[in-house]
């Protein structure tokens, strides 16, 4: 049975390597993309957050 936990942690920790040497390798290609969809990230997420903000405020007023 230990043997399944261990082949499931090594295969978490596998995939979690992947992933990484992959954004490594989309941010050394091609950084200007990388640096535009990080832009859009933190964009979406601050309009996300002042959207919470607002209704939150609207529900106590």
């Amino acid at each position: 049975m230990e043997e399944t936990g261990l082949i499931a942690v090594n295969a978490k920790k596998l995939a979690g390597l992947v992933g990484i040497a992959l954004v490594l390798f989309f941010v050394i290609a091609q950084p200007g993309h990388a640096a535009g969809l990080v832009s859009n990230i933190v964009d979406f997420l601050r309009t996300s957050a002042e959207s919470v903000i607002t209704f939150v405020s609207n529900i106590f007023h």
